[in-house]
């Protein structure tokens, strides 16, 4: 059994040497797009994972909005899709950490434990070991919090229901984040993508629970979290949408990524702050 799970894409999704590493991620999140939020932080992100040459950007403009809660969220509850691994329900890590080039995030042991508890849930080293949908999240996590842990989920064949049950148990109040990790459509033309995505988009914005693969990678662990969202009566708001085509500059096949904050609904009188004001203080 492996204490910590070392970083498996470092060097190819994202760079490898610690200072590289630190610098792409600050660029990303100064350059994220300043907009006013709401001075509560989102209860929930929805982010792409491909390399950070293609996602990197719109992966920044949510991580910026939960800048003003770096002291606050405790615990971040991952949510992603299986890319190699083939696996039943849910899989949760054995190793107690888990290693980037900017260090090591413990894994939330008591809430394994709680997670460990519903029959869809299980441990699996062979879903975690390669998989880089949790793993590009990280860099950006150690950058924007304090001190946090993780329980990470690599999400396989699994129902709506079975994953709402597990988001539903580790829900928490404003110490845990809920991220869920999913590129959009993959390998189609430019245009066609663009039209493909924004139906995605609305859909999601719905709550619709009725995303398939062909729409997102994450299409289990977006339908599970929106069940617990319209229970919850959470808003979403479309922070950003773009595609590879856009950051990369092929546009022949391109993989689609967008980025989602959900918050529960604003009552009127909210003071209101920037995300630059937030992420500049959570850079300095």
């Amino acid at each position: 059994m492996q204490a910590v799970r070392p970083a498996a894409v470092a060097g190819m999704f994202y760079p490898e040497a610690p200072s590289a590493l630190s610098n792409s991620v600050r660029d990303f999140l100064a350059q994220a797009a300043p907009r006013a939020i709401d001075s509560a932080a989102p209860k929930a992100l929805i982010v792409p994972h491909a390399g950070y040459v293609y996602s990197g950007p719109v992966a920044a403009s949510a991580y910026a909005r939960i800048a003003g809660a770096r002291a606050t969220i405790r615990r971040v509850v991952l949510l992603g899709p299986v890319h190699r691994v083939p696996i039943r329900g849910l899989a949760l890590p054995v190793a107690r950490a888990f290693a980037t080039p900017l260090g090591t995030v413990e894994v939330d042991a008591a809430a394994v434990a709680e997670a460990l508890a519903l029959p869809q849930v299980r441990t699996s080293e062979a879903a975690h070991a390669l998989e880089h949908a949790l793993e590009v999240q990280l860099p950006f996590l150690q950058t924007i919090l304090e001190e946090f842990r993780i329980v990470p989920f690599a999400v396989g064949d699994a129902t709506a229901a079975e994953v709402a049950a597990v988001i539903d148990r580790l829900w928490g109040g404003p110490e845990t984040l809920i991220l869920v990790s999913s590129d959009l459509s993959h390998y189609h033309p430019y245009d066609q993508a663009k039209a493909i995505d924004r139906g995605t988009v609305e859909e999601i914005l719905a709550l619709t629970s009725a995303i398939d693969h062909e729409q997102a990678c994450g299409a289990t662990p977006i339908n599970g979290f929106a069940v617990c969202a319209r229970r919850r009566s959470l808003a979403g708001e479309l922070l950003d949408l773009r595609n590879s085509g856009d950051t990369a500059g092929d546009k022949s096949r391109v993989v689609g990524y967008a980025a989602f904050a959900f918050s529960e609904r604003p009552v009127a009188g909210t003071p209101m702050t920037t995300t630059a004001e937030v992420t500049e203080e959570a850079l300095a």
